[in-house]
């Protein structure tokens, strides 16, 4: 699959913090040394700035990291240096879901709820315009809906596609968002996609009562490396936030298992997603 630049900054920041760590150095010790502020180098381990491969080096040299692990990490920080495609839509998207896309691009599995709405790696042309236009308004239109449709590439691609685990709240099979036509594409477009290998999706019905997720959606997102850490990813109208932290992971792990529990199973969702169409149709 291709490199994320925004995954290789993640993995050079926490490498170089650790290395930091390791080698008893202070934020403060270590910035002195490799002569940058100490915000600097503390933005640097958290992933919010980029480093460039020279000062990666500098850093490594300083943590006496050497010989093939050093080369290693700098060919990381060459990857960070690279453009994103999502980078060309900088102009409607915000930095913080740039940085979720960025995520997104390397995904090797998502595990998603969401209540309202269509998650946006199933969603139609015709349905993705419509939500926009509901939640963000007419600027920029026609780019947000072109990169909506660019980041379902990662459910096609060959190398290999991302594995996908969605659990729909019901909600969003019967919310005509753009009306009847829409929704009925919309539906379809989702049942077909259902059946790929690489996507499961799962409708919690009404009847299934509370659920542990009724106060967020969420996006639960893996990697092939082991070397990158999982992240929940939460987002609304004007922010995004990643959780890094193992606990967190699991605890929103946990709750999707539970969804998937308490959801129709994938054969009995397929019928309702066909079911839902039908009355739209």
């Amino acid at each position: 699959m291709t490199a994320s630049p925004t995954v290789r900054r993640r993995r050079i920041a926490r490498e170089l913090r650790q290395l930091r760590e390791r080698a008893g150095m202070t934020l403060d010790v270590a910035a002195r040394q490799l002569d940058m502020s100490k915000s600097n180098l503390s933005r640097i381990e958290n992933a919010q700035i980029g480093i460039k491969p020279r000062d990666v080096r500098a850093a490594l040299a300083l943590y006496e990291v050497t010989g093939v692990d050093a080369e290693a990490l700098i060919e990381i920080a060459r990857g960070a240096q690279q453009r994103g495609w999502w980078q060309n839509y900088s102009d409607v998207l915000p930095e913080w879901f740039e940085f979720y896309v960025g995520l997104e691009a390397e995904a090797e599995s998502l595990r998603t709820y969401e209540a309202e709405s269509v998650p946006g790696l199933l969603q139609t042309e015709a349905y993705a315009r419509e939500m926009f236009r509901r939640t963000a308004g007419e600027e920029g239109l026609e780019r947000k809906v072109a990169a909506r449709l660019r980041r379902q590439e990662v459910l096609h691609r060959e190398s290999p596609p991302v594995e996908l685990s969605v659990v729909l709240n019901e909600a969003v099979l019967l919310r005509p968002v753009g009306g009847p036509a829409v929704m009925a594409e919309q539906l379809t477009h989702m049942a077909r996609i259902a059946q790929s290998p690489n996507v499961t999706c799962h409708v919690l019905p009404f009847a299934s009562g509370g659920h542990p997720a009724m106060s967020t959606p969420y996006v639960i997102i893996t990697f092939a490396d082991a070397a990158d850490n999982s992240v929940v990813y939460l987002d609304n109208l004007t922010l995004g936030l990643a959780l890094e932290e193992a606990g967190h992971v699991r605890g929103y792990t946990l709750v999707h298992e539970e969804l998937c529990r308490m959801a129709l199973d994938p054969a009995a969702s397929l019928a309702r997603l066909e079911e839902a169409a039908r009355h739209f149709a």
